[in-house]
């Protein structure tokens, strides 16, 4: 315990001592000599790391200008990463020989027992309903799920050390957290596999990443659609299929439905009738001189003058409009047997 106290003691002295000089953008050696030291000492838990938040300061550092930094950077990383894997294979094989040794005894081995066991069945129960009420050993949230966020769950999303992929499975934790009573732990799991899942899709931390998790929080927020949040936790929509999903998609069923009765009430409206045109021989059409004109009139100027007559001819498609009165039947155009018509 002294040990652990010790470890975590000075690698604290160490990230503060690199915060400040990254803050005050000191130069490269004095970086570069803060960070040989955490090299050189013993790799930490990872709860110390967690403690610390180690892994986010030099985690930003493998972006650094610097090569020598960004190179030393990626180092430390993969010491911890390799250290934390190392500590949870130890952690594992002592507990499957303590289990090992619980299930040779007579009492272990019969039916009875393995009913009574509340490890497997809460685990099998909690992945099988990852959207639904909390079963098992995994305790359902006691809050407000309407508050719900990440820091208030007393969650660490300092999962990759990059800010940025942080941050944004911070962002999706939010949003399938929001209004759930899914216990913490499970909806860090899914807003994990959901940022991991984008950053393979959109190949890095580019800007379609950052968009479309942004848009995937809007889409979890809304209040029209609650089943979407239980849809992904409940493993419904995978995280790979739930990342490329376009905003039609996202939608709730309710609300497609909506919008596509209202796009068909919108065609019936635009669908009016159009005003049936009168076709005559007695027009000449002045570009083909064929005499198969159709026509229509309307009063667009004041109503003591002439009708405005507009016409199309139905070989070549010519069109022209006329605003003098024509002759015959004194501004009205004869709908029976006329003689051709032509400007007074």
């Amino acid at each position: 315990m002294s040990d652990k106290k010790t470890i975590e003691r000075e690698l604290t002295a160490r990230v503060k001592a690199l915060n400040k000089a990254i803050a005050s953008n000191e130069p490269a050696p004095s970086i570069i000599a803060i960070m040989g030291e955490l090299k050189k000492s013993t790799a930490p838990t990872e709860d110390v790391l967690r403690t610390t938040r180690a892994g986010h300061t030099v985690g930003k550092l493998r972006a650094h200008a610097n090569a020598e930094v960004k190179s030393l950077a990626a180092e430390i990383v993969s010491k911890w990463k390799k250290a934390v894997e190392l500590e949870k294979k130890r952690t594992g094989a002592a507990g499957a020989a303590a289990n090992g040794t619980k299930t040779g005894s007579p009492a272990a081995s019969t039916p009875q027992s393995k009913t009574a066991s509340p490890a497997p069945a809460g685990s099998a129960t909690s992945t099988k309903t990852g959207g639904g009420e909390n079963n098992g050993g995994t305790p359902a949230f006691k809050g407000d799920p309407e508050k719900r966020k990440f820091d208030s769950d007393g969650v660490d999303v300092n999962r990759t050390g990059s800010t940025t992929r942080d941050n944004c499975i911070g962002l999706m934790y939010n949003g399938l957290a929001f209004r759930s009573t899914i216990a913490p732990e499970r909806v860090l799991v899914k807003a994990i596999e959901v940022e991991k899942a984008a950053f393979v899709a959109y190949k890095g931390e580019t800007s379609e990443y950052r968009a479309k998790l942004r848009s995937l929080f809007q889409n979890l927020k809304n209040r029209s659609n609650p089943a979407l949040a239980r849809r992904v936790l409940a493993g419904e929509i995978a995280a790979d299929a739930f990342v490329v999903m376009t905003s039609d998609e996202l939608k709730s069923a309710h609300l497609r439905q909506l919008e596509s009765a209202l796009a068909r009430e919108n065609m019936m409206k635009a669908q009016v009738p159009m005003t049936e045109k009168s076709i005559s021989d007695a027009l000449t059409c002045g570009k083909c001189k064929q005499r198969k004109v159709s026509y229509t009139q309307a009063q667009t100027r004041s109503a003591d003058e002439p009708m405005t007559t507009f016409c199309e001819c139905t070989v070549c498609g010519h069109r022209w409009k006329d605003v003098t009165p024509l002759r015959g039947q004194n501004r009205r155009v004869r709908t029976g047997r006329t003689k051709k018509i032509t400007k007074a």
